[in-house]
Parts: structure tokens; C-alpha cells; sequence
């Protein structure tokens, strides 16, 4: 598992002083103007305020991504027009809008239908991105289907097959808890989220960057394949979190990414996509960051 790096603060101010071209892929899943209660944010904006804002955060994160790299924005369904119009104002080359279907019951709402999805906007620095791994998966045999597919099926743009972690049941051992067991984060993303993304858009090595950090799942995520991973948080109790995370190699984090390992099997070149082995010719060499990374990881 390789290094994690947070920083506590705003990520508008942080990204200011970042150097250019040093990020290789970004995921930004920033609160979404809902009016929850967080501790260190008011989620209740104007909203022309809000989208000015995150389309300053976008156009910060491309001045700090390399040519080619990759930025996935995550956001809510009814949001997906401001989404495109940001990531256009702010200079990305968009290339796919993911659907992340859900697995628990839908939301019902009056006069339209039931929300069960939310969105995923993939976009590049530059005309083309400089790395896409086709991954092929080895999901059940869907209704209709009498016998699973020999060498398992690509990646599409709906992602139906990863379960958010909810509250419940299926939140398990890799939802982080406080103490009395209740959940540390309701917002807490499944490794299994991260992991399609920094595999599908990125190499062993790369620098992988997240400015809402939450409890640090993308920087675990790619800790544990082979990447560095970089984060700002605003909240000081979310930057424990991830500090203390990373620090105690979680088992249960460890548990989940070996079982996706099994998931992705049929993927062409997995062993190279994966990172393991990159990680660990690197920590035998002893090698460091690269040069213009250095500046960006001291914490």
C-alpha cells in the first residue's frame, strides 16, 4: 500500500498553490447544495453561487491535471445539465456520462419518477486521455440469461452492479464507524466505486487526487493499487479519520479490494493495471515521488 496524503483546508485555496500538470486523475464528489448540516460547509448556496464556485474548482483541478488526465464528477441526477455546462466552461473534454444505478429502493417522489440513480460525468484534460483500461467483470447471470459469460463482460457506462453503503445490513465491515457503532460518515463511498475509476483511468504510479476528501476512500483506493493518492478536507474530525484509516490498514478495506480483484479477473493485462507488483518493486528500490510531485505531498 502506498503513501496517503490529506491536507485540512479549503480546496479552492489549496489548488491555488498546487503545480501545474502534477495530477493524473481526479474524483470530485463535493457536497450537493441540499441544505445538510455538515460541520465546516453551509450547503444551503444560491445556487448561481454554488455552480460558479464548483466551476472554479474544476478549472483549479484542470490547471493542476497533466494532458490527458481524467476528472469523474459525481453529482445528483436533476444536476446533470450544470454538470456538462462546468465542466465545458472550465475547459474539460467531456468523454462519458456514467449512470451509477443503485441498489436500494428508490426514492418515490410526487408527479414524477421514483430517483434511483445518480451521475457520474467523465471528462479529460486535452483532446483524448492518456490512459483507458477496458475492464471486463464477471457479474451473475442477469434474468434472461441461462449461464454467466465465459470471460465475463467490458465495463459500460451504467454501473448497476455496485451497492452504495447504506445504513443498513449491507454497509458491513467497510463502512467506518464511531464509537457505540454508529456510522462515522453517511456519505461514505464503496471501495468498489473508487476502484473502477482509478483502474479505468489511470496507471501504477500516477497521482491520484480528491478535493473533498470525505474519509478518504479515493486515497485508500488507490493506495491499495498501486497509485498516490492526494486529498483535501475541510473538516478536521473527517482528516483524523483519514489519517487514523490509512494508518491502521484496515482489513476490511484490504478485504474488499482483494474480492474486486476476483471481480475484474477476465480484465486484459489485469496483473499491470492492478499495481500490486508495481508497488512492491517500488518499495524494494526505495524510490521516492517523482520531482514534480514533491512539492504537493509534504503534508
Amino acid at each position: 500500500m502506498t503513501e496517503v496524503k490529506i491536507h485540512c483546508g479549503d480546496c479552492a485555496g489549496w489548488l491555488e498553490k498546487a503545480p501545474t500538470g502534477c495530477f493524473h486523475l481526479s474524483f470530485l464528489d463535493p457536497p450537493f447544495n441540499q441544505g445538510k448540516d455538515y460541520r465546516r460547509f453551509d450547503d444551503k448556496r444560491d445556487a448561481a453561487e454554488y455552480w460558479q464556485w464548483m466551476t472554479g474548482i474544476l478549472a483549479g483541478v484542470r490547471r493542476a491535471t497533466a494532458e490527458g488526465g481524467w476528472i469523474y464528477f459525481m453529482q445528483r441526477e436533476k444536476n446533470a445539465e450544470f454538470v456538462l455546462r462546468a465542466l465545458r466552461e472550465s475547459g474539460w473534454n467531456f468523454q462519458n456520462l456514467v449512470v451509477w444505478k443503485k441498489k436500494t429502493s428508490a426514492v418515490p417522489c410526487a408527479g414524477k419518477f421514483g430517483l434511483h440513480y445518480q451521475i457520474i460525468a467523465a471528462a479529460a484534460n486535452g483532446k483524448s486521455p492518456r490512459v483507458f483500461n477496458r475492464l471486463r467483470i464477471s457479474p451473475p447471470p442477469q434474468p434472461g440469461h441461462k449461464i454467466p459469460r465465459e470471460n465475463g463482460v467490458y465495463v459500460t457506462d451504467v454501473w448497476d452492479d455496485i451497492r452504495e453503503l447504506t445504513s443498513g445490513y449491507y454497509a458491513g465491515d467497510e463502512a467506518l464507524r464511531a464509537e457505540g457503532g454508529e456510522r462515522f460518515h453517511k456519505q461514505q463511498a464503496p471501495l468498489a466505486l473508487l476502484a473502477r475509476i482509478i483502474l479505468s483511468s489511470s496507471r501504477p504510479g500516477d497521482l491520484v487526487f480528491d478535493p473533498f476528501a470525505g474519509t478518504g476512500t479515493t486515497l485508500i483506493a488507490a493506495a491499495l493499487l498501486g497509485r498516490e493518492g492526494i486529498g483535501v478536507e475541510i473538516d478536521p474530525e473527517n482528516v483524523k479519520c483519514i489519517r487514523k484509516r490509512a494508518a491502521e490498514k484496515r482489513k476490511a478495506d484490504a478485504a474488499a479490494m482483494e474480492k474486486l480483484r476476483e471481480y475484474y479477473a477476465h480484465t486484459e493485462n489485469l496483473r499491470a493495471v492492478w499495481g500490486d507488483s508495481f508497488a512492491r518493486a517500488r518499495q524494494q528500490s526505495g524510490k521516492t515521488e517523482n520531482k514534480p510531485e514533491k512539492r504537493l505531498l509534504v503534508a
